[in-house]
């Protein structure tokens, strides 16, 4: 019986991912043709090697289609819900890290903290009729974070397909919550 691990496809988390197997003495005997997913591990001839994307991993895991995987956490939370029942976290492994952050317009001075977040959401309501729109790629997280954690309710989620922090300026939502790894943006 072959154990098939799934691993990022491309980028710094491929390089890194295949770096830590490497060290560990798993070497990945990488294809001849970049087209193609699947690879081997050097004197392991039961485990099988497919390279995915980040999000598929997560995906395949939940589906059970793959035994082991090398994604992020927040990707595992968002793709599959109740993923702590779903899914085991084996192991971090000390790269890709990235923070989900909520981020308002420089104009709401007065927000500081989830606090003050929720009276604007109230006061918000009020004024302009309608729930404060929050554009973000990762509902089910957003969801989690402002319903579950902090207890607002008032507000309104609106799918991002792109550059989610531009949102704001181009009207279709007032706030974002994003994954950043540098902060920068």
């Amino acid at each position: 019986m072959s154990v098939t691990l799934a691993l990022p496809s491309k980028g710094r988390l491929k390089e890194q991912t295949l770096a830590v197997l490497e060290k560990a003495g798993y070497k990945v005997i990488l294809p001849d043709d970049s087209r193609n997913y699947r690879a081997r591990v050097e004197g392991e001839p039961d485990l099988d090697i497919l390279f995915l994307s980040a999000s598929e991993i997560a995906r395949e895991l939940g589906y059970g289609s793959v035994d082991l995987g090398v994604t992020g956490e927040d990707l595992v939370r968002e793709t599959l819900a109740h993923s702590e029942e779903r899914v085991a976290i084996e192991a971090e492994l000390g790269f890709g890290h990235a923070d989900v952050v909520v981020a308002v317009p420089e104009v709401w001075r007065d927000v500081t903290s989830m606090a003050d977040l929720d009276d604007v959401a109230a006061d918000f309501r009020q004024r302009h009729g309608r729930r404060l729109r929050i554009a973000t790629k990762y509902w089910r997280l957003t969801q989690q974070f402002f319903s579950q954690k902090h207890g607002i309710q008032v507000y309104r989620i609106v799918e991002s397909l792109g550059a989610t922090e531009g949102a704001p300026a181009a009207g279709s939502a007032d706030m974002i919550v994003d994954i950043t790894s540098t902060g920068s943006t």
